[in-house]
């Protein structure tokens, strides 16, 4: 093989190399605009995931207030629910305690 025929060959692969290596440069930047879109994606994501979640916080923290809120209403009425079935209570004593004094009660 002469000079002049291994120059060619040199220049023939040299080409095919260089041809390669742009075509896996516009793979390389096809794969970084994929890559930086998927990344945006993600990033929307989460920033709707984190405005659910503080929703969601917001609407925890009321339902926890509507419980306080009802557990104290609920102790209140069972305490008057309490003094109204202790004044029954001792009415009824005190009706039956009348009713043993009066003549022609039960002894």
């Amino acid at each position: 093989m002469t000079t002049d025929e291994r120059f060619d060959r040199l220049e023939h692969v040299v080409a095919g190399l260089a041809e390669e290596r742009s075509k896996d440069r516009e793979d390389y930047r096809q794969l970084w605009r994929d890559t930086q879109h998927q990344i945006g994606e993600v990033t929307q994501r989460i920033n709707d995931l984190t405005v659910t979640v503080s929703g969601l916080a917001f609407k925890i923290a009321d339902t926890n207030d509507a419980i306080t809120r009802f557990a104290a209403e609920s102790r209140e009425a069972d305490r008057k629910l309490g003094e109204r079935v202790d004044a029954l209570v001792s009415s009824i004593g005190e009706l039956i305690r009348r009713s043993d004094r009066t003549p022609g009660g039960n002894p």
